[in-house]
């Protein structure tokens, strides 16, 4: 016996479950249209410094039990003065978003899963203190394993608090991850079940930063409440095509 839904497309809940997917003609996506798909890197504006990062086999990471870092993982909010390293900031980025294959120019496999390997999302950092980075907001470069610098801000920390609803210890980490949806990426194969799948694959990521923080003597704590304006100003992305989505900031812990 088929039961009727109570939840309609004006109740939001219906976000939650996949009844969507049962309304999506999957025949007209620009995926079955023939329409080539999105960048899956934003590209780098002509003139931007650029800073390569170590990479696994010049690293020092120490080896971190997996068992013991899913017993550890917790939320962490108190960060020391500290420092990241830049060996340490590329184990976080590999760790979230790094690249394992490039199968094609729809496809590339990842540390992390998403759906129908879209991955939506582009990192953005909002540099305190990682030595060899001055202040500032850097976007990683996934296929490259490289850092975009993207804009300089005086008193940074000050306007990361104020865009978190006074989170403070947003500014007073060593590294904030802030994460952008490009929802077309995932669109261009899924049209309007894209956002609920979008979301997961956004907790995918995160849960992966805490646990690769067991392994430095970091912590984070995922932000999900946050001014939109003021995130989305602060990175320079537009608001609509590409906005911010979850935040993390990372530190050392002690």
């Amino acid at each position: 016996m088929k039961m009727r839904p109570t939840i309609t497309r004006d109740d939001g809940r219906y976000f939650l479950t996949d009844r969507i997917r049962e309304e999506v003609n999957f025949r007209a996506t620009p995926q079955s249209r023939g329409v080539r798909p999105p960048p899956v890197q934003k590209p780098v504006p002509a003139g931007s410094r650029v800073i390569p990062l170590p990479d696994r086999e010049a690293w020092s990471i120490p080896p971190c039990d997996l068992q013991t870092a899913i017993a550890n993982r917790e939320s962490r909010r108190k960060f020391t003065t500290g420092s990241l390293s830049l060996d340490e900031l590329a184990f976080l980025l590999w760790a979230t978003q790094g690249v394992r294959l490039e199968l094609h120019e729809a496809a590339v496999l990842r540390t992390v899963p998403s759906a129908g390997c879209r991955h939506s999302f582009e990192t953005y950092l909002s540099v305190m203190r990682v030595a060899g980075l001055e202040s500032g907001i850097y976007r990683y470069l996934p296929l490259d394993h490289s850092l975009v610098h993207e804009r300089t801000i005086d008193n940074l920390p000050e306007h990361l608090t104020a865009a978190t609803h006074g989170q403070r210890f947003a500014g007073n980490a060593a590294v904030t991850f802030i994460w952008t949806a490009i929802p077309a990426r995932t669109e261009w194969r899924y049209a309007e079940a894209s956002y609920k799948v979008i979301a997961l694959d956004a907790g995918h990521v995160c849960q992966n930063l805490y646990l690769a923080c067991e392994a430095i003597d970091a912590g984070t704590c995922a932000i999900a409440a946050y001014d939109q304006t003021l995130v989305d100003v602060l990175l320079g992305v537009d608001g609509d095509e590409e906005f911010s989505i979850y935040l993390a900031p990372v530190g050392k812990v002690g």
